[in-house]
Formats: C-alpha cells, structure tokens, sequence
C-alpha cells in the first residue's frame, strides 16, 4: 500500500495517535504507553479507546510492540510515513546556523581541512557521526563498474585516470538485473578511455540521435512500400509491419536491421540513464534502518544533502548519521543549510 493510501486511511483520531506515539519516541526512544498518550492528545479519550487505536496502527504496519505489556514504537514503515508525510520542518536555531557559519568564516585554502572542521561542527551540532563527500572528481575514466545493492539501489564504482577511486549510490532505471548493469559497465569500460562522465554521455547521446536517423530512414522505405506503420516520434518507437509473407529479400533484409537498430537504441537508451543517474543529485535524503545499505545498522538512520559547485553541478555531499529517534525535524534543516553554505563556500574558490 502506497504512503498516500495509508495517510487516507487513518482518521483524524488515529492521525493524531500516530504523531504523538512517533514524537514522544524521537523525544524519549522509549515505548509510548496508552496512559502517557491520553494525558498528551486534544481530544479526551479512554486510555483503552487509545489502546484500540494503537492496536490498529500495529495492523496497519505502523508500530510495533517490543513486549506485549509494553508501549509501541514506530516501525520504520511507519517512521518513513511520518518523516515524509506528517514532520514539521524547524527554521535552523540561531545559535546552530553561526556555529556552521563560523567553521566555512576561515580562509584556509585547503578544501580538506575545511571540510573536517564542518564535518566536525556538524557531528557537536547534531549529536551524531557527520558524513562529509569531498567534490566529485572531474578526470578521465579509467575504469566503471555497477553493483547491484537491492533492487532500487545500486552502487558505481568509478576508478579516474589519476588513480583516484569513488563510490557513487543511486536509484537504478526499473527492471535492471545485475548482469544488465555489468553489460553496461563493459560497454562504458570499451569506450571510456580519456573521456569524463560527461564526455561519456555525450558521445552515447549522439550515437543514439544518429541510430535513431539511420531508424527513420529504413522504417520510412517500408511505411512507403505499403508494408509497415511507424511511430517514430515518441521516445519508445513502434514499427507495426504488415503481411510479412509478402516482404522481398531487400525488405527482410531491412527489417533485420531494423531490430537490430531497436535493440542497440533500447542498449544505448539505458546505458545513457545509468550514466545520468550517477552524475545526478538529489535533494536532502533521508535514509531510515536497511532502506540505506552502506548504513543498514539496526536502528540507525542517514539525512544526507548534496552541494553545487558555481555551476550548478552536484559536486559532494554533507550527512549525519545517527539513531533512527534522530530529531529529524531540526536535523533536515541543519544539514540542508550545511550543504546550500559549502555550496557557496566552495563556489567562489578559484581553481
């Protein structure tokens, strides 16, 4: 069932349950009695009208029990539920945007030393371990490799022609296998030498346009001829030909190559994503428990933001890792901030 779905089934009532039970345990990290919960909501209920409604959200998913005479806990089903669709966002205190501040005031040329001295400030802000992602490399490729980690996450590895080495996460296109991604990394590896990520994409983006020219052309002599309709104008092309009996060598011959171009764009098409995906950013992440596999600790959770460079490009990323009780609210805005100061830090280096 869908987030929106679960947020449609509960009322107003179990709405309400549900947020006191998950910011009384980001509070306490302990269970949350029914008792405790009749003192806190705003509408006057029984403590076992509570329980019956917590009962419910343990079905649903939602919480879970650690003993049966104990209080309930949020599941990480139901921690991501809140976090996604019920938190309230803090502004950054005060007194923790100047301690950001202060750590990125120093001219220290050293792009290393003051990323530690962040990485830093943000673990005694926060109360957590930091995790600071120095700026991407911009060399030649020496060396891809894709890894699948689960089904919706996948790991690249990147080895540059200076030796330098990365690991890169990322959400892989639907339906990828784990002999799909090693295709495509043996076919990266075969023309990557001397070229960037970028450079990468580009020269894939163009053999795709002209495959696609070479498509047009052959689909259009047999649209002509009365034998087939082509639907070359969306991204997903269609060639529905008619009376196959019927076709002359010339034309059988053409149709091979046909589904020999279909299969190399479809290749090619996917290989291009890979690559978009692992240059791509996103937005401040929140990983909870095994849904991060590099953190799958039990009970532990990952926020994680990445910043820009002058250009606009993802060149790193700032985090901190913690209990999955972080105080997500003031912890998102924290790191968020962190990320939007490097950015700009960083930005107005020369060189």
């Amino acid at each position: 069932m869908s987030q929106e779905s679960l947020l449609s089934e509960l009322n107003d009532r179990s709405r309400e349950v549900f947020r006191r039970v998950v910011e009384t345990y980001l509070q306490t990290g302990e269970p949350v009695g029914s008792r405790t919960l009749t003192r806190a909501l705003s509408e006057r209920l029984s403590a076992a009208t509570v329980r019956n409604v917590m009962q419910d959200l343990e079905f649903m998913g939602l919480l879970d029990s650690p003993h049966i005479s104990a209080g309930r806990l949020p599941s990480q089903m139901g921690l991501r539920l809140f976090v996604d669709g019920m938190m309230e966002i803090d502004a950054v205190a005060p007194t923790d945007r100047a301690a950001i501040e202060q750590t990125l005031g120093n001219d220290d040329p050293d792009t290393g030393l003051l990323l530690d001295r962040v990485s830093t400030a943000l673990s005694s802000i926060t109360h957590g371990a930091s995790l600071v992602l120095m700026p991407k490399h911009e060399a030649p490729i020496r060396h891809i490799e894709f890894v699948s980690l689960a089904p919706d996450r996948a790991l690249v590895v990147l080895v540059f022609a200076d030796g330098h080495v990365e690991n890169r996460i990322f959400t892989p296109p639907p339906g990828q296998t784990p002999s799909s991604m090693r295709e495509a990394g043996n076919f990266l590896n075969a023309m990557a030498e001397g070229r960037t990520l970028a450079e990468l994409r580009s020269n894939l983006s163009r053999q795709i346009t002209e495959r696609r020219r070479e498509l047009d052309v052959l689909a259009a002599e047999l649209v002509e001829s009365g034998l087939a309709l082509w639907n070359g104008e969306t991204t997903d092309p269609r060639l529905i030909v008619r009376g196959r009996a019927n076709l002359l060598d010339s034309e059988a011959a053409d149709l091979d190559r046909i589904r020999v171009l279909f299969d190399d764009l479809e290749r090619k098409r996917d290989i291009v994503e890979f690559l978009e995906l692992t240059e791509k950013g996103e937005g401040v992440r929140i990983f909870i428990g095994s849904e991060n596999k590099l953190f799958s600790l039990s009970g532990s959770a990952l926020v994680v933001s990445p910043y820009m460079n002058a250009d606009r490009k993802i060149v790193g990323a700032v985090g901190v890792i913690g209990p999955t009780r972080l105080n997500y609210g003031r912890i998102v805005p924290i790191v968020d901030y962190t990320a939007q100061l490097v950015g700009r830090v960083l930005s107005g280096r020369k060189g």
